[in-house]
């Protein structure tokens, strides 16, 4: 039962007879279609991209709604192609893990070709952007990749090279290569396209245009192009920049499901982890529960995506969600469990929902304090989304997902999954009824001391502000003393930093609150349990 075109057909009966739903078209045929007429090219070819976005487009081909299949692309690393795309004739195994702990499982079909955006690659990409028949590329680049976005630190170095060497060099970043095949584009007829972000980040359509445009002018400015390029990317009807909202837990790829599928006699299924420092295998381990909501804005027109359960519908609507998922009904919810899993010596999110004091702390976090404030967006409903979240998709056991990879960059995340709550609520007065949003602000605190509850050094996630916040926040904070009047003004001067918490929590008046659970939870080993417990059952 190798993964494979020729086994799909010959072992067909023996894959059905072990639960596997197998493409019902002839896959040979859509690699032609694709290579003749492509219509979808997809930069970012990890997990979520093989586990959802290319399950969406199975389904249209199955309904015989897409005669082509997607073009893969990894933006920088050829070993995912070597790895999991090549050996596997661009299949992939998809493990659906159900909350009841039954398996979902899927051979996925709709690759119709693998590449890496580099060398001969990046020829193969090209020709496809100057097709007629080419409709969108889309992105799972993770917010990072936009890099023109921050207009700072090294970020940025990488594409200032791509601008000042020109769309002709060997391009280092995603918004160069992209652009690139725009540029392609642009000189067979400057034909319409939709570059469709679905990146888990807010108006995700803005921070892919901004980069884009940042890139040409700098191509035109130094002379490579003209400014009539600029002119075709920056004209809506001719290039669009769509906002999206996705929402689907993709883990690393699991071992434990890796043993699973050879033990029912499917070779080759074990993880292995590139260069980059990236995971990936043949399968793709997810979560059930899946959404993607897209701004219908294609100017060469788009696949019936809706068929395959896709929400198309207006920017505001697609912002709302998005809000609506970030802001208070999931992403809160898994940084309180992130920060305080860590504290408590957690490796699985799954299991955290079975202690008391942290499941009455996200159901306090969302139903009391984030769905009072929570966007509508009127095609999916908030109670009935954070109930889902509660009690299907956070406690599912199937979930290889770990307090540890959520806690990562949270710098960069606090201030959207927090800062808008806090805001509504001080709008109205009552920001004295948070008790949820200043413990969770306050355990970040206590988490930079790198001290967990049992007063054991603990080993802190990757964040881009690490070492600026540990000048305010540092492990000689943790083993009883009290915080001095200095270090108690220069935390307080940290809470008022609106950019970083996405709000000024001192003039909200939470500072002295957070202050107060946090110097509860240095005085002694347990307190950070001790104060988590209070807090919650007490208010």
């Amino acid at each position: 039962m190798k993964l494979t075109v020729r086994s799909l057909k010959n072992d067909r009966k023996e894959w059905e007879d072990k639960g596997f739903i197998l493409p019902r078209y002839d896959i040979e045929e859509l690699v032609r279609n694709t290579e003749e007429a492509p219509e979808w090219i997809h930069l970012g070819a990890g997990n979520i991209f093989r586990g959802y976005i290319a399950c969406l487009a199975d389904d249209l081909i199955g309904q015989g709604e897409m005669k082509s299949g997607i073009i893969a692309a990894d933006c920088f690393n050829t070993e995912p192609v070597g790895l999991v795309f090549r050996p596997f004739d661009r299949l992939c195994l998809l493990v659906g893990l159900r909350a009841n702990g039954g398996r979902y499982l899927r051979v996925i079909g709709s690759v119709g070709k693998a590449c890496a955006a580099v060398g001969e690659g990046m020829e193969e990409l090209k020709k496809a952007a100057r097709s007629d028949s080419l409709k969108m590329i889309s992105f799972t680049i993770t917010e990072k990749g936009y890099a023109a976005a921050d207009m700072n630190g090294d970020t940025l170095a990488p594409l200032a090279r791509d601008i000042s060497e020109g769309p002709d060099s060997e391009l280092s970043t995603a918004l160069g290569k992209v652009s690139s095949l725009l540029l392609e584009r642009f000189r067979s007829g400057a034909k319409p396209i939709a570059l469709v972000s679905m990146d888990n980040c807010s108006r995700n359509g803005d921070k892919l245009r901004e980069g884009v445009l940042f890139t040409v002018r700098g191509w035109c400015d130094n002379g490579f192009t003209d400014g009539s390029f600029y002119e075709y990317v920056s004209d809506g009807k001719k290039v669009s920049f769509p906002w999206t909202m996705i929402d689907k837990i993709t883990p690393r790829p699991d071992p434990a499901i890796a043993a699973e599928l050879a033990a029912m006699g499917i070779p080759g299924m074990q993880p292995s982890v590139t260069s980059r420092g990236t995971y990936t295998a043949p399968f793709v381990n997810a979560e059930m529960p899946q959404y993607l909501v897209i701004e219908d804005d294609f100017p060469n027109g788009r696949p019936p995506l809706e068929k395959a359960g896709v929400y198309l519908t207006d920017r505001q609507t697609v912002d709302r969600a998005e809000k609506m998922k970030v802001m208070t009904c999931l992403n809160p919810l898994h940084t309180a469990l992130a920060l305080f899993g860590c504290l408590l010596g957690y490796r699985k999110i799954s299991d955290e929902m079975n202690d008391p004091d942290l499941k009455a702390l996200v159901y306090r976090l969302g139903h009391r304090e984030g769905l009072p404030v929570a966007a509508d967006p009127g095609i999916i409903q908030p109670e009935a989304f954070l109930n889902e979240v509660l009690t299907e998709r956070l406690p599912n056991p199937g979930l290889p997902d770990t307090p540890q990879r959520i806690a990562s960059d949270t710098s960069r995340k606090i201030s959207v999954r927090f800062g808008e709550t806090v805001r509504a609520y001080a709008t109205k007065g009552s920001a004295g009824e948070l008790t949820a949003v200043p413990l969770v602000i306050a355990a970040w605190l206590r988490y930079l001391t790198g001290t967990d509850d049992n007063g054991s050094p603990m080993e802190l996630s990757p964040d881009p502000m690490l070492g600026e916040l540990q000048k305010h926040i540092t492990p000689g904070m943790f083993g009883g003393r009290p915080l001095t009047d200095a270090e108690k003004s220069d935390i307080l001067t940290l809470l008022g930093n609106e950019e970083l918490f996405g709000a000024d929590l001192v003039s909200a008046g939470l500072g002295g609150r957070i202050v107060g659970y946090f110097t509860e939870m240095l005085s002694r080993k347990g307190a950070v349990r001790d104060t988590l417990r209070r807090a919650v059952r007490n208010r």
